[in-house]
């Protein structure tokens, strides 16, 4: 079926994202999910899913970003979280922050460290 503007329904048209979501701008889980949000399938797709969650679960066999899984759905974050969320609130992946980066000690105790080294 052609759209006015040319493209299929497979193309990234607003009326297909609003069916996908199902018209919804947020997730129904209560979770942060921002682009470095890691998920991984807590197991394989169940016949009868949304295409695009079966999709998702497949891909997050291994841990993937959001925007690794908005990248290789070809799909915009706003609907991977979307997504995400039902799944989420379904238990089908879990997801978690990645591993915060280490912070630096105070300058002042790095100094002090030195000196004590420096007086052995």
């Amino acid at each position: 079926m052609s759209h006015p503007g040319g493209g299929g329904w497979e193309d990234a048209s607003p009326e297909r994202l609003y069916v996908i979501t199902g018209g919804r701008s947020t997730s129904s889980a209560p979770v942060e999910l921002d682009l470095v949000t890691l998920v991984v399938a807590r197991s394989q797709p169940k016949p009868g899913m949304p295409p695009e969650h079966t999709t998702i679960m497949e891909l997050c066999q291994a841990p993937l970003s959001v925007a690794e899984v908005s990248a290789y759905t070809n799909l915009p974050v706003s609907v991977v979280t979307v997504l995400l969320g039902d799944l989420l609130a379904e238990k089908r992946v879990i997801a978690r922050a990645p591993v915060p980066a280490a912070q630096l000690p105070d300058r002042a105790l790095i100094e002090a460290v030195i000196h004590g080294l420096q007086k052995l």
